[in-house]
């Protein structure tokens, strides 16, 4: 699919139907940037992953368009971008590729040195004894060097099992990833304990873990992504205000077997 086409179709179809951008920030709870980027194509201010396509089912249900059409649509024009900047760094990576030197060379050369310096050694004491030997047939041979004793090596002890080293902890029930589309202030709590509450910068990742419930609060409501198990939650309130909204295992989708899908 060109580039364009996907973005061209949905800001058309929002406009043959006389939607502005505002009421389908207010409808859907996207944020009027993330709206912009997929009308403009502009993949790298998008989250990304199942965000983008959370974003456009939204869409194309509130405008009454086929949801699946849509979806694959995005998918064409998404991966065409991705293959393209894959070949991109295929390219640069087979420019900047410099050829190396096999690692038999340096060391055929080391071993050629070596042969060639004890070859001379051995040459020239062969030769001086051959002279002293013609001027002295009586003389006696120098003495040999000494034998150097070589200590053995001392072999190292088995680590010791520590006995007091903690158990592996057992993984919680519940899973939270907060991922920041832009930066925001943000507070976790997970089973009724605070463990965060600071900064968040854009597109910055934390995973946390509960028994039960997680409550997050952030002050802009559509900076802060969430995903509860792997799945995408929806945004904690309007955009551009602060939103609070408690999370379990009621928020997920069940499946036909009654449990909730991980």
């Amino acid at each position: 699919m060109a580039r364009g086409t996907f973005g061209e179709r949905l800001k058309r179809e929002r406009e043959l139907r006389e939607v502005p951008p505002e009421e389908i920030t207010m409808a859907t709870r996207i944020g009027p940037r993330f709206l912009e980027a997929l009308e403009n194509e502009d993949w790298d201010k998008l989250p990304g992953g199942v965000f983008n396509r959370g974003f456009v089912r939204s869409i194309a249900r509130y405008l009454g368009l086929d949801e699946e059409a849509f979806l694959a649509e995005y998918d064409l024009a998404h991966n065409a971008h991705a293959q393209l900047l894959e070949q991109k760094h295929a390219a640069q990576r087979i420019e900047n590729r410099i050829p190396q030197t096999p690692l038999w060379v340096p060391i055929a050369l080391v071993l050629l040195m070596v042969v060639l310096l004890a070859g001379a050694i051995f040459g020239g004491i062969y030769a001086w004894r051959k002279y002293a030997n013609h001027r002295s047939p009586a003389a006696v041979a120098p003495p040999s060097a000494p034998p150097v004793s070589v200590p053995a090596p001392v072999p190292s002890a088995p680590p010791a099992n520590d006995p007091g080293s903690p158990a592996v902890p057992t993984s919680a029930p519940l899973d939270l990833s907060v991922t920041a589309s832009a930066a925001t202030h943000a507070t976790i709590q997970a089973d009724g304990v605070i463990v965060f509450d600071a900064d968040l910068r854009p597109n910055e990742n934390h995973h946390f873990a509960a028994n039960s419930t997680f409550v997050v609060t952030a002050s802009d409501s559509s900076a802060v992504l969430l995903e509860l198990n792997g799945e995408a939650m929806p945004p904690l309130g309007p955009p551009q205000a602060s939103g609070t909204m408690t999370l379990s295992s009621k928020n997920l989708r069940q499946t036909p077997g009654g449990n909730a899908r991980p």
